[in-house]
């Protein structure tokens, strides 16, 4: 407990005898949430109020703060579990349990996940069929039947198989009275939801490592409300997990390890390998191509150890993932459906028959979002100081996102670890978490539908708006402090009474990158005063 509410600047205050090591930090090296955050100093009234001058540190054996930061992420995925936990009841039928989404109730309760509805499919059907090889009929005997197979990446549709196969077990030892039965699907999504959770949990861990002196930012990822809404809505945990993961080891300066990591990650969600753009231009710049190159020659073996089994033996179920993004229009809260529908634009191909693919709008994104990172590119090489990589990763990772034609809700999990590490700013990162996770209300009742008194499309779209809008802030506010590094607070320690910035780190996630010259530069950006 604190023993005075006035608090001393971090350069006053004095080490309690932690062990510091080269993995860790005493307490007195890490930046004090409740003497820089006000947010944090307002929740801090709630136990007693800011830290104190005198305050005891790093004396308490078990609640280190590693461990808080995880009690908080274990809670709020608690209440996420519970969240979707509506979906997961059942009634009675003549046909035996069946889910209760009678009445659209996934909408109006706003429990709708893409992992209940996987089981059962086709290609997770517990029948003894693989993903990727056996193909089956959607909308069988209707003129709009396709033959499909396995539609995600390689790495999360062999998780989605192996826990299918958990439950099938389980469901078998239920039968013989040896663990309680439920129904199958119900019990595919609890199995999915630990492995889930504890993925999440993994990132949370991996962030509170690279924040170092600010380690307490983690917590800002681990009550996110974009946790509670979208934990367990898909499968993109996993992606966030390998994708942070490897942003530790690198910081480690294990290029290898970290390349591993984040080809893995790109086996499960694509964006992970976004990293190695920015990794190329920064190690560019400070002469450290070597580094890189093993880097990335590690990721393209971990993705082809997972993918090229699959693509030899299955290709045209492999090739599903990309057929169907090939062919997917602009989804209704992309940019370019924004655009179509408030303008009344009929959008780069017009109107689109069954199964054409529009061509113009693939070009379209794909060619902004080339020109976004070749901008980014430009901005690290002419920057006066070199930007940290979390400021690249995330900026890259947004602007895909932005010029996507397709950003799924649970995308903007993503954006989390990789926004506290870029800019730690607790009020402005809660606001857009915040923001973005309402913006899971109006979606659910658009999709009600308006015969079913849901909402009009244009007030989902409106709240599609909101959220971008707070995403290009951020993009924004980001380039802003690697043009002027004395306002990124990651480089810098504010005194809190004499509001003075201090020079105390370079990049503490940059690993090799840290604290070394420059070799190549692009001339152009001036250096900017505070």
């Amino acid at each position: 407990m604190p023993t005075s509410s006035e608090p001393a600047s971090p350069e006053k205050t004095e080490p309690t005898g932690a062990a510091v090591d080269a993995d860790s930090l005493g307490p007195a090296d890490r930046v004090v949430p409740t003497w820089t955050e006000p947010v944090a100093r307002r929740i801090s009234r709630l136990v007693g109020g800011p830290l104190g001058r005198h305050a005891q540190l790093g004396r308490q054996p078990f609640w280190t703060p590693l461990r808080v930061v995880l009690l908080f992420a274990t809670l709020m995925l608690a209440a996420g579990f519970l969240f979707k936990a509506p979906c997961l009841q059942t009634y009675d039928t003549t046909q035996g349990q069946q889910l209760d989404w009678r009445n659209s109730r996934q909408y109006t309760a706003m429990c709708y996940t893409d992992i209940i509805p996987r089981y059962g499919m086709g290609d997770l059907a517990p029948d003894g069929v693989f993903p990727y090889k056996t193909a089956w009929l959607e909308k069988a005997g209707t003129p709009q039947e396709k033959v499909r197979y396995m539609e995600y990446p390689v790495l999360t549709g062999l998780f989605q198989w192996i826990n299918a196969k958990i439950a099938d077990g389980w469901t078998t030892l239920a039968g013989t009275g040896w663990l309680p039965a439920t129904m199958i699907t119900v019990l595919y999504f609890d199995i999915s939801a630990f492995w889930l959770a504890a993925a999440w949990l993994t990132t949370v861990w991996a962030l509170f490592l690279l924040c170092r002196r600010r380690a307490w930012d983690a917590a800002l990822a681990a009550v996110s409300p974009l946790v509670f809404v979208h934990a367990f809505t898909n499968f993109d945990a996993l992606a966030t997990a390998f994708g942070t993961a490897g942003l530790l080891a690198w910081a480690r300066r294990r290029p290898v390890l970290a390349g591993v990591l984040i080809g893995l990650g790109g086996a499960a969600k694509l964006y992970p390998l976004f990293f190695l753009g920015p990794l190329l231009v920064l190690c560019l710049r400070s002469g450290r191509l070597h580094d890189w190159l093993r880097t990335a020659l590690a990721a393209a073996g971990g993705w082809l150890v997972v993918n090229v089994p699959i693509m030899l033996l299955y290709p045209t179920g492999w090739q599903e993932f990309f057929r169907l993004n090939g062919e997917r229009p602009a989804d209704p809260d992309s940019l370019y459906n924004v655009l179509s529908y408030f303008t009344g634009w009929a959008g780069l191909d017009g109107q689109l028959q069954s199964g054409q693919v529009p061509s113009v709008l693939n070009t379209v994104s794909m060619g902004l979002f080339l020109l976004a990172c070749a901008g980014i590119g430009w901005l690290a090489l002419a920057a006066p100081t070199r930007p940290r990589l979390a400021q690249l990763c995330f900026l890259v990772v947004a602007v895909f996102l932005l010029t996507n034609k397709v950003w799924s809700p649970q995308y903007s999990l993503w954006l989390v670890p990789l926004a506290v590490l870029a800019i730690p700013r607790w009020r402005l990162l809660l606001v857009w978490m915040t923001v973005d996770a309402l913006v899971w209300a109006p979606r659910m009742y658009y999709y009600l539908g308006t015969g079913n008194k849901g909402l009009p499309e244009g007030w989902f779209l409106g709240a599609v708006v909101v959220r971008d809008i707070l995403v290009v802030v951020l993009c924004t506010l980001v380039v802003r402090e690697i043009l002027n590094p004395a306002l990124d607070r990651v480089r810098t320690t504010l005194a809190v009474r004499g509001g003075r910035g201090e020079q105390v780190a370079d990049d503490p996630c940059g690993g090799f990158l840290d604290g070394t010259r420059d070799v190549f530069t692009l001339p152009g950006l001036p250096a900017r005063r505070a």
